[in-house]
């Protein structure tokens, strides 16, 4: 039978968390598949994504990139809807099933939710409100309104078919791009709430930022966008501190600076002196909405019991 929802999983040489992102996926409350793009992983992936027979898993015998392993489970999906979600990151146990009711409601084509920063052992860095879709239209032309994207949307699957899936040629704004197409489609809809645990570890430090700023501008030349370059500035420069890269990251915020972003210039002090930097207590600095992080919590506490309780049965931990 037809699912009514396919799950599209790239990954590569991650099987230590693509185990519990397919727990969060398969503990969904709807009718599903899941299709598991493994791009030219070499560790033991294969094994550890054939959990259930609701998993398919297609390979590719050499890593062909992000974009191109999503366009592949895009081909092979078979659900009327597509979700995407990345081999780090966890959803809350109702989030399909509150995503599709948005969807039917307003009539939209495709739709998204809000998430959480949390850190390899799922406690909580950061997290507040998204947008809500009048906002997303509006700030799309700016930048990515929507946070977690490769593990948020979902959409109708006729059309992200009909708009050729995601660019092969971009690297860290390919979602960005899909959600640009989206959007003159047609408004999504979203549901308020911390449905998606966006997992920041060592295997995701954004080794050369400076590549969102140059797709970014690549975007703006293509779709015709009034693109928030100081923005992108900043947004590069946080990925530099969080690797560690002071000195990348003060010459990010002195362009932003040079574009008239006086807000930079204390951002560039923190960043000269904060110890934080290269560590996940630079996430401090950011907002945190306390009433929405508890929200998460009331799903995130399980989760990270049931990580624990795989931690202690895995083989190294029995020696």
């Amino acid at each position: 039978m037809t699912p009514l929802v396919s799950v599209v999983v790239p990954t590569h040489n991650r099987s230590r968390l693509l185990r519990r992102t397919l727990r969060s996926i398969l503990g969904q409350q709807v009718d599903l598949e899941v299709v598991v793009v493994d791009d030219g992983s070499t560790d033991d992936t294969a094994g550890v994504a054939a959990i259930d027979p609701r998993v398919l898993v297609v390979r590719h015998s050499q890593a062909a990139g992000v974009s191109a392993a999503r366009n592949r489970g895009i081909s092979e999906a078979r659900g009327q809807w597509i979700a995407f979600c990345d081999d780090d990151d966890l959803w809350a146990p109702d989030k399909l099933t509150r995503q599709l009711g948005a969807v039917e409601r307003e009539g939209a084509d495709w739709v998204y939710a809000g998430d959480v920063n949390v850190d390899d052992r799922l406690r909580v860095l950061s997290g507040g409100p998204p947008p809500d879709p009048a906002m997303v239209m509006s700030l799309m032309e700016r930048g990515n309104p929507i946070a977690s994207g490769g593990s948020n949307v979902v959409v109708r699957a006729r059309v992200v078919s009909a708009l050729g899936g995601f660019d092969r040629g971009l690297r860290r704004t390919e979602d960005w791009d899909l959600w640009i197409r989206l959007a003159r489609v047609g408004t999504p809809a979203w549901v308020c709430e911390p449905l998606v645990a966006y997992r920041f570890h060592a295997g995701n430090v954004t080794a050369t930022p400076g590549e969102m700023l140059s797709e970014a501008l690549q975007l703006s030349e293509r779709y015709g966008l009034a693109v928030d370059v100081a923005a992108m500035q900043r947004r590069a420069a946080w990925a530099a501190l969080r690797a560690g890269r002071r000195g990348l990251a003060l010459r990010y915020y002195a362009r932003a600076v040079a574009g008239g972003d006086w807000r930079s210039i204390g951002r560039a002090a923190i960043a000269a002196t904060h110890p934080a930097v290269g560590t996940d207590r630079i996430f401090a600095l950011l907002d945190r909405d306390a009433g929405w992080i508890a929200r998460a919590e009331q799903w995130l506490t399980d989760a990270r019991g049931d990580s624990a309780i795989e931690q202690d049965q895995s083989p190294a931990s029995r020696g």
